[in-house]
């Protein structure tokens, strides 16, 4: 199939500047530091679950609750006397998958919302933005706590809650990105040749405004995964499922602070920071290497 030439150039366009993306970013440590984080989470997720399962440790009969770390128990037990380490990998995989589900709703709500207000400007913009408005105004939290009791303790209404409440932002910076490439030459070429507006936001605005959609989403995948942490960590998760927030939730609960089960309390906590660093990191990054006048001040 013949594609257009504009399609084509670009197309060599975008294969030119992955090249030139990759060899600014892998000259930025912070970068590479938390694109190795975020590399080691993610092959946890996927492949931990299969490697390890939770049991209980039992010595005599009888269980041994909140039990320190031994040679087979690396991080000890919880209240249950189930296997610590086990629920820290397990839960990686759900953490993660609700983290990153809830910032692909984020991201798309925000996306469109952006790209349709900025393209059709006047009345269709001043109804979108005082709609993006509201949810910026509102607190986010009592926002998510509110819409959580509302929806009850399961994993699709926490994804769908922290999608829904953590788009704004995303729609005001898509916004003033489409106001100005929609005044481009190319664009009105293309409405010149008849194209419509479908088209021209489709093909025209989405792949300029593409990067710094791209950078977003990393920065909005820390706060999603830390929102996740959050609602779990305040008794609005799902119980039957084992996630870092929820191990937090219950470790403080059933008194691990008083008892000094530090293995319980310590590596959930510490996996959620790990990961919501790594994101961040790799945000500075490509914030450098997305903005050329940050590589010139470093320099």
């Amino acid at each position: 199939m013949n594609l257009p030439a504009y399609n084509k150039s670009a197309l060599v366009v975008w294969k030119k500047n992955l090249k030139s993306f990759w060899l600014i970013y892998s000259q930025n440590i912070m970068g590479l530091l938390g694109l190795g984080i975020l590399t080691f989470f993610a092959l946890m997720a996927i492949f931990g679950p299969y490697l390890v399962s939770i049991t209980t440790l039992t010595i005599d009969g009888v269980t041994q609750v909140m039990h320190p770390p031994t040679s087979n128990y690396w991080l000890g037990t919880d209240d249950l006397g189930k296997d610590v380490f086990a629920g820290v990998i397990i839960g990686s995989r759900v953490s993660l998958l609700v983290g990153l589900a809830a910032t692909a709703i984020s991201m798309t709500i925000g996306t469109s919302i952006g790209i349709i207000s900025g393209f059709y400007g006047k009345f269709t913009d001043t109804l979108l933005m005082r709609f993006t408005d509201v949810f910026l105004v509102i607190p986010w939290l009592p926002l998510m706590l509110v819409m959580a009791a509302l929806l009850g303790p399961s994993l699709g209404n926490i994804i769908f809650v922290i999608g829904i409440t953590s788009w704004a932002g995303t729609a005001r910076i898509i916004r003033s990105q489409t106001l100005s490439i929609k005044e481009r030459p190319y664009v009105e070429r293309a409405r010149a040749i008849g194209s419509g507006d479908g088209h021209i936001m489709i093909y025209h605005i989405l792949p300029n405004v593409f990067p710094l959609i791209f950078a977003n989403t990393v920065l909005v995948a820390a706060i999603a995964i830390l929102s996740e942490t959050t609602l779990s960590f305040l008794g609005m998760g799902d119980p039957t499922q084992v996630t870092w927030g929820m191990m937090l939730h219950f470790a403080f609960s059933m008194g691990a602070v008083s008892f000094g089960a530090w293995w319980w309390l310590l590596p959930p906590g510490i996996c959620v920071v790990l990961v919501v660093l790594s994101f961040t990191f790799i945000g500075y990054a490509l914030d450098e290497v997305l903005n050329p006048k940050l590589r010139r001040r470093d320099q």
